[in-house]
């Protein structure tokens, strides 16, 4: 391989992301192209949360993860659905954080005081 094709094939790798360890031996050049993703770790399944039977006299948080501009669409919800439901109690909370940050306190809230949430994440 001409010195300058291998050079070439380096600078791609680098250009693409990827680790690229260089060695010759003797006439012979060799690269060795690593892909820094990885591999995932196994992501474990969870049973889904158990459901209400009913709405009546439960208290229902909706959670705003303040997505930007949606603030506006959890209130319009936490109206509509008191109207639609009104043995129900509806509460909205802003999460702290955004959608990934975790805010235990609220969690804390609703399970001590709610029979089930609404996560609103955005549009």
């Amino acid at each position: 391989m001409k010195k300058e094709s291998f050079l070439s094939l380096a600078l791609i790798c680098v250009i693409a992301g990827l680790f690229v360890s260089c060695a010759q031996k003797a006439d012979q050049r060799m690269v060795t192209i690593v892909n820094p993703a990885g591999q995932p770790p196994q992501t474990p399944l969870l049973p889904r949360a158990p459901r209400v039977d009913t709405l009546d006299g439960k208290t229902i948080y909706i959670i705003d993860a303040r997505y930007p501009l949606t603030h506006q669409l959890f209130e319009e919800m936490q109206k509509l659905l008191s109207e639609r439901f009104p043995e129900t109690n509806w509460i909205l909370k802003e999460k702290a954080g955004t959608y990934m940050d975790d805010d235990p306190k609220l969690w804390e809230e609703i399970k001590a005081n709610g029979h089930a949430m609404i996560m609103g994440v955005g549009h």
